[in-house]
C-alpha cells in the first residue's frame, strides 16, 4: 500500500502507518497535545483534533481516512489562540491536571459560543474528572469576551494550593491547559521501546504501540450489560439511617504511564496531579526501571484504559448504619488501614471487615472511610442554615446544600493561598460527590473482575447533568490544608439528604 499524505498544521506530512491518527500524531510527528485517555474507545475526547476544520476523535480515526485532507492539532492553532485559551482556563480554574484540556479546547474553539446549551451539548463528547465543568464554561465566557479576568495572581501560591488539594506536585499556569503539564508519556524519548501488559499480567515490549498491542493481545473494553450490585447487605436492626455503597472506579482520565532509561530514574505516573489517590500504589515506576535495564534501552510502560479499570484500586464498598447520636457500625470490604483510620476519626463506630471477591480496594482514594462516616453522622444532624456540615480529619470544614438547580458550598481550609484554585477544587469535589451519590458504580463479575471497562460506563456526571455550584471561601489565618475532601463529604451528605436518604448508592442506577 502506498503511503498516506496529508497537511498537518499547515505542512505536508507522510506516513506509512495504517494505524490510528492519534498514534501517528504522537509517535511519528511528536505532537503530544492530543492525549490518549481511552484509546481505542473514542469516549473521553482527550485526543480531539480537527480534520478539515471539524473536531474528530483521533484515537478511532484510521490515518488512512485523512489521506489528502487537512489535520490540525492544538500545536497548529495560532500562538494568540493557544494563549487565549490557556489564560482563560487558568483564570477560571478550568484546567487542573490539564490532561483533558487540549481536546476540549479544540472542540470549544471550533464549535462553541458563549451559550450554556451549546457548551453542554459539545461536552457530551468529553470526560473531565477534575473540574466539574462549570469552570470550563466560565473559561468560554472569558475567551468570548463576556467575562473579565481578575487581577494578577501568584502562581507559586496557586501551585502550592493545587498540590495541597491534589496530594502531589501540580503546576498551575496557562501552559498546563495547553497540555504541557509534563505527563510521563509526553516527555518520554520518542525512540523508547513500548511495554504493554497482557491479561495474564506479563509485560510485552516492542518498538511501537501497535506491535506491543499485538503481542499483549489487548482487547477494547466494553460497557457491561450486567447490572451493578451491592456486595454487602443492609445492616439489620433499628437504625436512624442505613446505607449500602458499591464498587466505584476513581475514573482519573490520564492512564498510568512511566518511562525509564537503563540505570536511570523512572518518571511517572504522578507527574502533574494526584488522580484522587488512585495512582499512589502504581507499580509502573518499578516495571519501567526493570524493563529498561533488561532491554538496555529506554522503555515506556503504559496502561490501557482497560488495564486501569481491571487492576486499579477501587473505593471499598460498605454497608453502614447510624444511630440518632451519630454512632454506628460499618461493614466494609477488607481494606488495609481502614480499621485504624475509622478508629482515629470515629472511635464510637464499630468496623466489621468482610472478605469479598472483587477488585482490590484502597484507603488512598479520596476521603475513603471517613467521608462515609461523616455522611452518616450528618444525616442525623440538623443541617442548619449553611447546610450539612463536615469537619475533616485535617481540620478543614465544609457546609453544603443541594437542590435540583444549585449546590451551595462553604469551605474553610486555612489560608486560601489562591482563590481560583481552591474554588476550582471545591467545584470539582462537588461534581465527584454528586456522581458518587447519584450515578457512579462499576459492574463486577462473580469472580471479581470489573466488567464496565469504558470511560462512559463509570457513571461520571456529564456537563448537561451537573447543576450550578456556588462556592464561598471562608477566610482563615490557619495553616492551609486540603479543603476539597471536606467539600466532597459535605456535598455527598447534602445530596443524600436531597435524595431522601434512600439506602443504596448510586441513587439513580
Amino acid at each position: 500500500m502506498s503511503g498516506i499524505s496529508f497537511i498537518l498544521n499547515g505542512e505536508p506530512f507522510e506516513t506509512g502507518s495504517t494505524g490510528s491518527l492519534l498514534v501517528v500524531l504522537r509517535d511519528e510527528a511528536g505532537l503530544t497535545a492530543a492525549k490518549d485517555g481511552c484509546a481505542p474507545q473514542g469516549q473521553c475526547g482527550c485526543c480531539t483534533v480537527w480534520v478539515d476544520g471539524e473536531p474528530r476523535v483521533s484515537c478511532v480515526t484510521p490515518v488512512t481516512r485523512v489521506n489528502g485532507r487537512e489535520v490540525t492539532t492544538l500545536e497548529g492553532l495560532t500562538d494568540v489562540t493557544r494563549r487565549a485559551w490557556g489564560d482563560a482556563l487558568c483564570a477560571t480554574g478550568g484546567s487542573q491536571c490539564g490532561f483533558c484540556s487540549p481536546g476540549i479546547i479544540m472542540r470549544l474553539e471550533a464549535k462553541v459560543e458563549d451559550d450554556h446549551e451549546s457548551f453542554t451539548k459539545a461536552m457530551l463528547a468529553h470526560t473531565c474528572r477534575c473540574t466539574g465543568w462549570q469552570t470550563i464554561e466560565e473559561a468560554v465566557a472569558v475567551r468570548r469576551g463576556s467575562r473579565r479576568i481578575s487581577g494578577d495572581r501568584d502562581m507559586a501560591r496557586a501551585s502550592e494550593r493545587a498540590a495541597i488539594e491534589g496530594g502531589t506536585h501540580q503546576e498551575v499556569g496557562p501552559q498546563v491547559a495547553q497540555g504541557a503539564g509534563g505527563f510521563a508519556d509526553d516527555i518520554a524519548p520518542r525512540d523508547a521501546l513500548v511495554a504493554l501488559r497482557a491479561l495474564d499480567g506479563t509485560w510485552h515490549v516492542a518498538d511501537d504501540i501497535a506491535s506491543a498491542r499485538r503481542l499483549a493481545g489487548t482487547v477494547q473494553g466494553r460497557k457491561s450489560t450486567v447490572a451493578i450490585d451491592w456486595p454487602l447487605p443492609v445492616v439489620d436492626g433499628e437504625w436512624s439511617h442505613t446505607l449500602c455503597t458499591t464498587w466505584v472506579e476513581p475514573a482519573y482520565v490520564e492512564p498510568d504511564a512511566a518511562w525509564c532509561e537503563p540505570g536511570g530514574r523512572a518518571h511517572g505516573p504522578l507527574n502533574n496531579g494526584g488522580a484522587f489517590g488512585g495512582k499512589t500504589s502504581s507499580e509502573l515506576r518499578e516495571v519501567a526501571r526493570r524493563l529498561a535495564d533488561e532491554n538496555g534501552r529506554a522503555v515506556r510502560v503504559l496502561l490501557t484504559r482497560e488495564d486501569v479499570v481491571r487492576s486499579g484500586p477501587k473505593r471499598p464498598p460498605m454497608s453502614l448504619a447510624v444511630r440518632a447520636d451519630g454512632s454506628g457500625v460499618m461493614h466494609a470490604v477488607r481494606t488495609e488501614g481502614l480499621v485504624e483510620s475509622i478508629a482515629r476519626f470515629a472511635p464510637d463506630w464499630t468496623v466489621v471487615e468482610h472478605d469479598v471477591v472483587g477488585p482490590r480496594t484502597s484507603m488512598s482514594l479520596r476521603a475513603a472511610g471517613w467521608a462515609e462516616v461523616a455522611v452518616m453522622r450528618a444525616s442525623v444532624t440538623d443541617p442548619g442554615e449553611r447546610g450539612d456540615h463536615v469537619t475533616a480529619p485535617n481540620g478543614a470544614q465544609a457546609w453544603a446544600t443541594v437542590t435540583d438547580d444549585v449546590v451551595t458550598v462553604n469551605v474553610n481550609a486555612g489560608r486560601i493561598l489562591d482563590e481560583v484554585v481552591l474554588r476550582s477544587y471545591a467545584i470539582g469535589a462537588t461534581h465527584m460527590a454528586l456522581g458518587w451519590v447519584r450515578s457512579e458504580g462499576l459492574a463486577v463479575s462473580s469472580d471479581g473482575v470489573p466488567l464496565d471497562l469504558t470511560v462512559r460506563s463509570f457513571g461520571v456526571l456529564r456537563a448537561v447533568d451537573t447543576p450550578r455550584v456556588d462556592v464561598t471561601l471562608v477566610d482563615d489565618d490557619g495553616p492551609p490544608v486540603n479543603g476539597s475532601d471536606a467539600v466532597f463529604a459535605a456535598v455527598a451528605a447534602a445530596a443524600w439528604r436531597h435524595g431522601g436518604h434512600r439506602s443504596r448508592w448510586p441513587l439513580f442506577r
